[in-house]
């Protein structure tokens, strides 16, 4: 595995193309692969409960994928280092000289390593600059750091792992910039200017859902079966945007209970309540284009949200991380390796 000396990183500023002349609705932009690496790249995605890992080529293109349930809460005894061969150790016998960069919660506190947090507004280049190594039985990995954004007096916002994505969707965006949703469990929003993210805000709108759709009073009501983009989603989404969420979110059992709301529509009308109420605060009232960088199928739901509202959207590479990763590595590699 590569060795490489612990000095200054290459700065090089992120240039964005011109913008692309788009038309009102949907589209979606294909990422640009990152400056060629001198060797191969393992890029890992470790997050609490899912491990993603690409095996990438110099260019950045992807060989090779495999993602399983190894988050690291589930790393026994936090040997992360056992973990990390357990997953790919074939593809480091193959490749001993490949660069490993890791993003996401294995550089949390309950991670490998905790990595300190780098300040809002963040260059690519800061960001590359706080990589932390980590030293193993295979020889060394780098960690990312999270971010942190204090721009809010009393309310600091952090995140893991998404700011990796955002880094490799920066050549996608127009001039460097917009407004990107990164829906989830822990939903983003990030806003980004001329390849600087700048401010972030979290919305615990996949958290919720789950709690109230399997520890509330309202769970009694609904019928298994997946979320669906419908009247009734929609017009929760409608709904979701006047406010007063914890009243409203009481309607889903009191329209039930009284026939205006068919039982197995509840949990559709209850997602579109709550991503209806994240849109509220995330998204000016103004029609705005969103950058959308998600799983397809929770992706969909946020696209026909933000479409009912108004909003025009730009869906991004899925594989954004493994584009930012392979960019953060070219900063390592451009730093010079030790003897």
């Amino acid at each position: 595995m590569r060795r490489l000396a612990p000095g200054r990183l290459l700065r090089a500023r992120h240039q964005a193309g011109p913008a692309a002349r788009r038309q009102p609705g949907c589209h979606r932009r294909k990422l640009h692969r990152g400056l060629p690496v001198s060797g191969p790249v393992i890029a890992v995605d470790w997050g609490t409960s899912s491990f993603r890992a690409y095996r990438l080529d110099a260019q950045g293109g992807i060989a090779e994928r495999r993602e399983s349930a190894g988050g690291i809460l589930r790393v026994r005894g936090g040997d992360f280092a056992a973990a990390l061969q357990a997953e790919v150790g074939d593809w480091l016998a193959a490749a001993p000289d490949a660069l490993v960069v890791m993003s996401g919660m294995i550089g949390s506190r309950q991670g490998w390593r905790e990595v300190p947090y780098v300040a809002c507004p963040a260059e690519p280049e800061e960001i590359a600059a706080g990589l932390e190594r980590v030293d193993w039985g295979e020889g060394e990995a780098w960690i990312v750091p999270g971010l942190l954004d204090e721009s809010r007096p009393g309310q600091p916002d952090v995140m893991r792992g998404e700011e990796t994505q955002v880094l490799g969707a920066l050549a996608a965006l127009p001039n460097g910039g917009g407004l990107v949703c990164l829906p989830g469990t822990h939903s983003k929003w990030v806003r980004v200017e001329s390849g600087v993210l700048q401010s972030f805000a979290t919305y615990m709108t996949g958290e919720v859902f789950d709690l109230l759709q399997g520890h509330s009073i309202l769970s009694r009501l609904m019928t298994k079966g997946a979320v669906a983009v419908d009247r009734w989603f929609l017009e929760g989404v409608a709904v979701g945007q006047g406010g007063g969420l914890l009243n409203r979110l009481f309607s889903a059992r009191s329209r039930a209970l009284t026939g205006n709301l068919p039982e197995d529509a509840v949990r559709s009308y209850l997602s579109g309540l709550l991503i209806g109420d994240e849109l509220a605060s995330a998204v000016p009232a103004a029609p705005t284009e969103v950058h959308l960088l998600g799983a397809p199928t929770l992706a969909a739901l946020y696209e026909a949200a933000l479409a009912k509202l108004g909003h025009s959207v730009v869906r991004l590479d899925a594989d954004a991380v493994a584009v930012g990763l392979h960019g953060l590595a070219g900063h390592l590699d451009a730093a010079g390796r030790a003897p």
